[in-house]
This record gives structure tokens, sequence and C-alpha cells, in this order.
């Protein structure tokens, strides 16, 4: 499990991007990866997917 901050995340589109605690790291996060629902500057923590663009988020819960 990884620990960051939800920068931002788009209700509507349902995406958004997490920057990893201790690094600059930011990784992509959408909807169907959510297991709660989260808004910008929540604390959350996530697992890491390899996605069609890179890492993804995945298995978010708000910390």
């Amino acid at each position: 499990m990884n620990n960051g901050t939800v920068k931002f995340f788009n209700d509507l589109k349902g995406f958004g991007f997490i920057k990893e605690q201790n690094s600059d790291q930011e990784y992509f996060v959408h909807v169907s990866g959510l297991v709660d629902e989260i808004r910008e500057n929540d604390l959350v923590s996530f697992d890491l997917q390899e996605g069609r663009k890179g890492l993804n988020a995945v298995n978010v819960k708000r910390a």
C-alpha cells in the first residue's frame, strides 16, 4: 500500500490524480479504482496497477 494526497479529482468526469507521499510522483486515478469516495486534499492509501498510459492508483481508500 502507498500513501498520498488527492491533488485533483473531477466527479463529473470520474478521474483525477494522487500525489504520492514523500515523493514527487503523481498517479492517475479513475472512479473504477475507488473503494471510498474521495475529494481534493483527502489523505488516501492505494495500490498501483499498470494501465494503458503508465501506473494507475487502484483500491483507493481514505486514510
